[in-house]
């Protein structure tokens, strides 16, 4: 009974990978037709650029920009060793 079950299978196989090979063979008659500038739209005129609408303020909180950090970092790790936070602020 399995023997008969995979004979099957593999021909069910067999007749999908048939029809899978002789699709493209059918499309490739296509005729191939040159496009010319004449064959080409024109260029579309120019159009006036759409504004995008403003982004609303995003709140910050209580956070240091980038310069007062690193001020900050400078003034702090004056005197400790160069590891963790003060990695590059050290002197």
């Amino acid at each position: 009974m399995k023997t008969r079950h995979f004979a099957s299978t593999l021909a069910s196989v067999g007749w999908g990978l048939g029809l899978l090979a002789a699709v493209p063979a059918s499309g490739a008659t296509d005729h191939f037709t040159a496009v010319t500038a004449a064959d080409k739209p024109a260029k579309k005129t120019k159009q006036a650029k759409q504004t995008k609408a403003p982004k609303p303020p995003t709140d910050k909180g209580s956070a240091e920009s980038k310069s007062d950090r690193d001020k900050r970092l400078i003034r702090e790790c004056r005197g400790r060793p160069n590891a963790g936070a003060c990695e590059g602020y050290a002197s």
